[in-house]
């Protein structure tokens, strides 16, 4: 087969090193990838929302199977578009994206197939949603309705921040279009998790649970970032609330979703908060998360190339997996200035190493300088992974790794999976 990896993230590396390992594949490419995908994949110059692009090379290139790792080309129409062209892709349409592309219509969906999830309003001016946030002392989650990069989610505890946020967002537009429309939520308390399947619009597989990092700082402190880190399994998602949230969450939306008319084929995460009330939907994603991904694919035993090819063709039904019992954490570098403005251009070393058995290093944020130097190019740079027998041996394997990459203002949380919480 030859495969196309689509986006140049650390989960897209992930992609790229588990799909290298299957005796299916004889070429892997990836557009526009990263330097840590180039032992592995040939590079394609072109850039992840260049859809036209995209979609002609694959059928030029007589692909057999895309795989595409970022949100923003989904809901672009990069699915539709390879499927015209009769290439098979794992992703969902257009349409099916929006239940990521629009967090309102994404509240819609919830309401819809009775999924549990905060209470919400929606608004577009100003004043009635200011009205709303002082109702409730500013207690809120303000969230921009569209695509963000993960940095259009404020959590307030005042009223003078819930005012802060909608102004930045409703007047100053710092999220441009995408925070044209806020959604207001009730601030819900409680550890979160990650739960995400893959369906091909009818069936669910589940993947092991997970538990990202937002906070730039420890202990969960500073702005909300893409994510600083996660690890898997989450020890508060046992076997039965995975079974409920497969059938309470993932499947009602699979299958609400296929009502509509907008079939969704791909990877449906659903971000959890886990309430004393039970399980509430804090919002989905139209992908595989980042960095869950890393975290969960080194824990996936087997060939990965059957699954992508079942959802592709909508048939998971002959398609189980198996994962390894142990516990993976996943930490990620990040840039000086990260998340607010980025220092790039800085020298990595380190990375391009060997490391130990259970151990891989992923990049994310990385270039090649014009005399071949690895440096930095983006605000979540890499992402240091291990195995271990319990959350404990994984994170320090994980931070072993991540001591020995250096480079110029790296900052990275220290308690990645430190409290298995």
């Amino acid at each position: 087969m030859r495969v196309l990896v689509v986006g140049s993230g650390g989960r897209e590396h992930a992609l790229v090193w588990k799909i290298a390992q299957s005796p299916l594949v004889r070429e892997l490419h990836a557009a526009p990838g990263n330097p840590g995908m180039e032992r592995l994949a040939r590079l394609v110059p072109l850039r992840a929302d260049d859809v036209a692009g995209l979609a002609a090379w694959a059928r030029e290139h007589r692909v057999d199977l895309v795989v595409v790792g970022p949100e923003a080309p989904l809901v672009a129409g990069l699915a539709d578009r390879l499927v015209q062209e009769g290439v098979p892709v794992f992703g969902p349409s257009a349409a099916a994206a929006e239940i990521e592309g629009s967090k309102a219509f994404a509240k819609e969906v919830m309401a819809a197939a009775g999924i549990p999830t905060a209470e919400h309003a929606v608004f577009s001016a100003l004043g009635p949603a200011l009205e709303h946030a002082r109702a409730r002392q500013g207690r809120v989650v303000i969230k921009a309705d569209g695509l963000a990069a993960g940095k259009g989610v404020v959590v307030c505890g005042a009223v003078e921040e819930a005012e802060a946020a909608l102004r930045a967002m409703l007047v100053d537009r710092v999220h441009g279009a995408a925070g044209a429309t806020v959604v207001v939520e009730e601030r819900l308390e409680g550890p979160e998790a990650s739960c995400i399947g893959f369906t091909d619009g009818e069936r669910v597989r589940m993947l092991p649970s997970a538990q990202d990092h937002k906070r730039v700082f420890d202990g969960d402190r500073g702005p909300n970032t893409g994510g600083m880190g996660a690890f898997s399994p989450s020890p508060r998602v046992g076997p039965e609330l995975e079974r409920e949230v497969e059938q309470k969450v993932l499947l009602p939306a699979v299958r609400e979703m296929a009502r509509r008319g907008r079939t969704f084929r791909g990877a449906l995460y659903a971000g959890l908060m886990l309430t004393a009330r039970g399980p509430r939907v804090l919002e989905f994603n139209a992908r595989l998360g980042d960095p869950e991904t890393q975290p969960i694919l080194l824990r996936l035993a087997g060939d990965i190339v059957p699954v992508l090819l079942g959802v592709a063709r909508g048939d998971l039904s002959k398609v189980e997996m198996r994962f390894d019992r142990r516990a993976a954490v996943g930490i990620v570098l990040a840039a000086e200035g990260y998340p607010g403005k980025v220092v790039t251009g800085d020298a990595i070393e380190g990375a391009d190493g060997s490391f130990p058995d259970g151990v891989q290093v992923f990049q994310a944020g990385t270039a090649r300088s014009a005399d071949g130097r690895l440096v930095t190019a983006g605000g979540r740079v890499l992402t240091a992974c291990a195995l271990g027998d319990g959350l404990a041996e994984a994170s320090a394997r994980a931070y072993e790794a991540a001591a020995r990459v250096r480079f110029r203002g790296c900052h990275y949380r220290r308690d990645i999976g430190r409290h298995g919480a």
